[in-house]
């Protein structure tokens, strides 16, 4: 397995790391298959990953706020001889927090549920602009300073599938950030934080991990045959796997890749990649090969929507933009199920497309002539009215 330094915290990582939010299941979400998933760990871990990421939500049978089983699994899996062998990553689950001692209270709890005294990186759960601003009036940055000094976490960081500008907000509010957890894959170069939030991480030397490189799994499930033809025309040929992995591996900037694997053999597969990536490894004519499949996949979408806002504010707070967004990934990837969690978890109740009342204001600033109160019906049919894709 290779290893790269996680930004300032010094610690050496293993560049695939593994997620413990989509672990083998039994009957629902919420019931680990903890035989299969013993296997798996225990074979990743003897195999050079060295870090194990999840979080206090993880394995619910319902996306909310209630207390997943992932933590309390992980937790006794550890105990058998691998906790000091691994970087134990969890999340603190921010959007919950309302007074200042929920955050020692979820910490307290969390550290209970994993079984150890002391959490190597905890990270403050899918930030968002909303919700940071929260945390700030509850003197998050005491909190931080004091549970980095008393040893019950040693290295501070957080995640966010916010926007460029959140990011740079929120690390410049705080000095003490050493790990970032960021959305990357070769479709999401301009997603979210994006590539340039990957080089601003990089340039204050902030350890940066990264999530959903498969798009859950998207980028390699039902492939079209239109993509395959493209990838075909590389001068060394990968299956769907390896053009998303070697992507991500092929990038200083990027020092993990966590993955959701949930099968012995995608953790074999993924390992064997992993074993053989390098840095700048993939030759400029394979990096516009992965440009043209991006193009690709990117015709496949719903709609025309461009991102340009044009049509924002809706007087009755429809998040036009972002709907669309991952309506469009949505048909892209033709895999809505999968799309369901992004789609649930990013976007509030207030601002998803049910709220639209056909005023109709939007349609004449729309420079691509959509009919935004049609397509946001489109996007109400395909997810419906709450995630239970599971």
């Amino acid at each position: 397995m290779l290893y790269r330094e996680l930004g300032k915290t010094g610690e050496q990582v293993s560049i695939l790391g593994f997620g413990a939010m989509r672990l083998p299941t039994t009957n629902s979400n919420g019931n680990i298959d903890e035989e299969k998933a013993t296997e798996m760990l225990t074979y990743g871990i003897d195999n050079g990953i060295n870090i194990i990421d999840t979080a206090y939500t993880y394995h619910t049978d319902k996306m909310g706020d209630d207390p997943g089983n992932s933590e309390p699994f992980i937790g006794e899996f550890l105990q058998s001889g691998f906790r000091e062998k691994v970087l134990l990553s969890t999340k603190s689950p921010s959007w919950i927090v309302e007074k200042k001692e929920d955050l020692d209270f979820y910490l307290e709890e969390q550290l209970k549920r994993l079984q150890t005294d002391s959490i190597d990186i905890y990270l403050l759960h899918t930030l968002s602009e909303s919700n940071w601003q929260t945390l700030k009036s509850v003197d998050v940055f005491e909190f931080m300073d004091r549970v980095l000094e008393s040893g019950k976490v040693k290295h501070i960081g957080f995640s966010t599938h916010a926007e460029l500008e959140t990011l740079v907000e929120i690390l410049d509010d705080y000095d003490k950030w050493e790990v970032a957890l960021t959305q990357m894959n070769y479709l999401d170069e301009s997603y979210q934080t994006g590539l340039s939030g990957l080089q601003y991480l990089n340039s204050l030397n902030v350890g940066n991990m990264i999530m959903e490189p498969l798009r859950g799994g998207r980028l390699v499930q039902n492939v079209p045959d239109s993509v395959l033809n493209i990838m075909n025309n590389s001068e060394v040929k990968r299956t769907p796997l390896e053009w998303a992995l070697e992507y991500l591996w092929d990038m200083e900037s990027v020092d993990c890749v966590l993955s959701g694997m949930n099968s012995i053999e995608q953790v074999k597969e993924n390992i064997e990649i992993a074993n053989r990536s390098k840095i700048n490894s993939i030759s400029s004519h394979d990096k516009q090969i992965i440009k043209e499949v991006a193009r690709e996949y990117n015709s496949l979408k719903g709609n025309d929507c461009t991102q340009c806002m044009y049509c924002m504010p809706c007087p009755e707070g429809v998040d036009i933009p972002n709907c669309f967004k991952e309506y469009n990934i949505s048909k892209m990837l033709d895999n809505p199920a999968a799309s369901a969690m992004q789609y649930f978890s990013l976007i509030p109740d207030e601002n998803k497309p049910e709220n639209c009342t056909k005023c109709n204001k939007c349609l004449r600033l729309c420079p691509q002539m959509i009919n935004i109160p049609e397509e946001l019906d489109k996007v109400h049919d395909l997810f419906g009215d709450e995630f239970d894709h599971f």
